[in-house]
């Protein structure tokens, strides 16, 4: 009978990568960052985001429509869109006007009158860097905020107010007249640039500087090793908004009053700078 044979110097048998990749794919993701750490060449295995491994598990939680869409494309490899796919709203931590599409990332608010609804993402940040995309479908109404809170801030108020930004748990950048709220109050004009268009269906210039667009992303910057948040539209970094946040647990955010509209988070993870 022939025998896999032991090599102490990685401390891993001989088989060839792809019966590693097969076996690994019976793991759960939290027993392949157990194997990551086992030996060199488990962790050189599992570090391929591309690999039979993560497109295994990618395909057990994400239909290939999904994994396929314009929503996703921005994100390089199975893994990616796993990791997001785990970061992306919470369906038990959101309003109850609020449901998340079979896709994963999408929610939608439904038609309620006079109330402003919430939805927190499923994973909330203490120490790093994180970066996630929103994509707000659709008109914003009155009030429309993206950004971050606390599990102590409110998902469901009467009235169409500034929901995110309303209490000491959280903080929002309202597109709709560009001011940041936080505590209740208005901390200024945000971005600081000049004659800076809202956000809206139609897409014109002032002075060279693009109109906001319904639909395109908006990428949401947390620095919890320097309490900041900033916010980035395509590759234009629009300045940080709000400083000296917490050493809490901070979760991604946003608070919606217009009925059916639909906003999409991605997580794409550490920000590349430069």
């Amino acid at each position: 009978m022939s025998r896999v044979r032991f090599n102490f110097y990685d401390h891993s048998p001989e088989l060839p990568d792809h019966i590693l990749e097969t076996i690994f794919s019976y793991l759960s993701v939290l027993e392949l960052r157990h194997c990551a750490l086992v030996c060199k060449r488990w962790y050189r295995v599992l570090n391929d985001e591309d690999s039979d491994v993560w497109r295994t598990h990618c395909m057990k939680k994400l239909t290939e429509e999904v994994v396929k869409s314009e929503l996703l494309i921005p994100l390089p490899s199975f893994k990616a869109k796993l990791r997001a796919f785990y970061h992306a709203w919470n369906p038990y931590d959101c309003s109850r006007n609020i449901y998340i599409k079979p896709n994963g990332f999408t929610l939608h608010r439904n038609p309620v009158a006079q109330s402003t609804d919430a939805c927190r993402g499923k994973i909330g940040f203490q120490r790093g860097r994180h970066t996630w995309d929103i994509v707000w479908d659709g008109p914003l109404g009155t009030v429309a905020v993206i950004g971050i809170s606390t599990k102590e801030a409110p998902l469901q108020c009467q009235g169409y107010v500034g929901l995110l930004g309303s209490d000491q748990h959280s903080w929002g950048w309202n597109l709709v007249d560009n001011q940041l709220l936080h505590n209740g109050e208005t901390r200024g004009h945000y971005p600081l640039l000049n004659n800076c268009p809202r956000y809206q269906v139609c897409n014109f210039s002032y002075h060279g500087w693009k109109g906001w667009k319904v639909g395109e992303r908006i990428r949401v910057i947390l620095d919890c090793e320097k309490h900041s948040l900033a916010f980035e539209r395509g590759y234009e970094f629009l300045g940080v908004a709000f400083k000296d946040l917490p050493h809490e647990i901070i979760f991604p955010a946003i608070s919606a009053v217009y009925g059916n509209t639909e906003v999409s988070m991605v997580y794409s993870g550490v920000p590349m700078d430069g």
